[in-house]
C-alpha cells in the first residue's frame, strides 16, 4: 500500500527535540511507503516553541515538487480584530501552489470572530483547513456545540479536524477531563466527533498523532466499523516532525482488516480528491 500523508512538519519545532530536515523527512516517507506529504506550517504561538513560515515550506516543496505538498498559514489573531482580510495574503499562498491552510493552532475559542475571518476566507477560496483541537486550542465545549455552528455557518469550508479533543469525542461517554487527552476502554455510540462526520459534508478528519491512534486502538472492533462508515472523509496521516519519532498509525490500518476500498480512499485516494492533486 502506497499512502498520502496530509500531516507532516518540517523544520526546528521543539527546544528538545531534533529538527527534522526535508531529507529526515524523505527518509521516513520511503521507510512507510509514503510517495508524498502535505508540509504544514506553523505561524502561531501556542504548543510549539519555534515557527516554521508558509514561506520556508514552500521552499522545501520547490526543492522537492515530487514528495512534499504546500499548506499556508496565517495566525488569525494578525492585527487589531475586525481590521484584516487573509485573502490577499492567501491569494498569494495559492498562487504558489499551497493546496490547503494549516496548521490552525490559535489559542482561541475554535467559533471566535478572529477565526470567522479565516474559515469564510478559506471557503471562499478553496482551501481546506486542518484545525488542532485540545483545551486551549480552538477550545469549545464538549459535544462540539462551537464546531457544528461553524459548520452550518460556513458550509463550503473543509474543516479537517485533528487533536486529543477531536479523537476523544469518537466516544459518547467522554466526560469534560476526558475530552483533551487520551481515554481508555471500549468505545460508546455516538459521540460527537462521529455524529458530526456523518451529518456535515464538510467536516473531515485526520489520523495523525497519538490522539487519533488511541480513537482506533482502544476498541478496535468501533474502529473498524468507523473507518468503514466514514471511508470518505478520513486521511492518512501522522504528524511527524522530528527524527525518531515514533509512528503506529500505518500498522493500526493495516491491522483493522479493512476492506480494500476503504483502505485505498483513506491511505491516498481522498487526499487525492480534496487536494486535488494530479
Amino acid at each position: 500500500m502506497r499512502f498520502i500523508d496530509t500531516h507532516m512538519h518540517v523544520g526546528r519545532l521543539l527546544v528538545d527535540r531534533a529538527p527534522a530536515t526535508p531529507e529526515d523527512l524523505i527518509a521516513k516517507m520511503d521507510e512507510l511507503g509514503i510517495e508524498r506529504t502535505v508540509l504544514l506550517p506553523i505561524e502561531c504561538a501556542e504548543e510549539l516553541d519555534y515557527y516554521v513560515t508558509t514561506s520556508e515550506v514552500l521552499e522545501v516543496a520547490r526543492r522537492y515538487p515530487d514528495r512534499f505538498i504546500p499548506f499556508c498559514n496565517i495566525d488569525p489573531r494578525r492585527r487589531y480584530p475586525g481590521h484584516f482580510d487573509p485573502r490577499p495574503i492567501l491569494r498569494e499562498y495559492i498562487a504558489q501552489g499551497c493546496k490547503g491552510f494549516g496548521e490552525n493552532l490559535a489559542g482561541i475559542p475554535i467559533d471566535d470572530k478572529m477565526n470567522q475571518v479565516l474559515f469564510a476566507a478559506c471557503g471562499e477560496l478553496g482551501l481546506p483547513m486542518v484545525f488542532h483541537f485540545d483545551q486551549h486550542i480552538n477550545r469549545d465545549w464538549l459535544g462540539f456545540p462551537g464546531l457544528e455552528n461553524m459548520l452550518r455557518l460556513y458550509p463550503d469550508t473543509l474543516f479537517i479536524g485533528h487533536g486529543p479533543h477531536f479523537w476523544s469525542e469518537v466516544s459518547a461517554n467522554v466526560t469534560a477531563a476526558e475530552m483533551s487527552g487520551y481515554p481508555k476502554g471500549p468505545v460508546v455510540p455516538t459521540g460527537a466527533t462521529d455524529r458530526l462526520l456523518g451529518q456535515y459534508p464538510n467536516l473531515y478528519g485526520d489520523l495523525s498523532a497519538g490522539s487519533a491512534n488511541n480513537a482506533l486502538t482502544r476498541d478496535p472492533e468501533f474502529a473498524r466499523s468507523f473507518l468503514e462508515r466514514h471511508q470518505d472523509k478520513l486521511f492518512f496521516a501522522t504528524d511527524y516532525l522530528s527524527p525518531g519519532q515514533r509512528v503506529d498509525i500505518v500498522d493500526t490500518l493495516m491491522g483493522l482488516n479493512l476492506s480494500e476500498t476503504a483502505l485505498a480512499k483513506i491511505a491516498r485516494e481522498n487526499a487525492i480528491r480534496v487536494l486535488k492533486l494530479d
